[in-house]
């Protein structure tokens, strides 16, 4: 469905509105204020990446907001990332517990 963002002009809320033929934009106003000074504007737009693309860009030394842990897909990283540092493959085996940990399915003590 094409959802389209608008900027108020007048208090500067982004408006989102669902467009299906040209002639709905005409009449739309700010859900903030009611001003019909609006300005369509890009939306924000989501880049995924593959494992190895997020492994690479990984920086340990980084500190990370709390928010990044609650992250499944951030489970292992670090451990992926020291691996590929050291040279180490440590095969399909570790990818597999990598991925019980992301899924809560590996339990307390399982080593790989």
């Amino acid at each position: 469905m094409p959802l389209y963002e608008y900027k108020c002009n007048a208090c500067g809320k982004i408006n989102t509105a669902l467009i299906i033929k040209a002639r709905e934009e005409e009449g739309l106003q700010c859900g903030s204020c009611q001003s019909s000074d609006l300005q369509r504007v890009l939306s924000r737009f989501a880049l995924h990446k593959t494992e190895g693309q997020r492994v690479d860009e990984f920086d340990p030394r980084t500190t990370r907001e709390d928010n990044f842990y609650k992250d499944d897909r951030n489970v292992g990283l670090w451990a992926k990332k020291r691996m590929k540092q050291l040279g180490v493959d440590l095969g399909p085996s570790f990818d597999e517990t990598v991925e019980k940990a992301r899924s809560g399915k590996l339990p307390h003590g399982d080593l790989i």
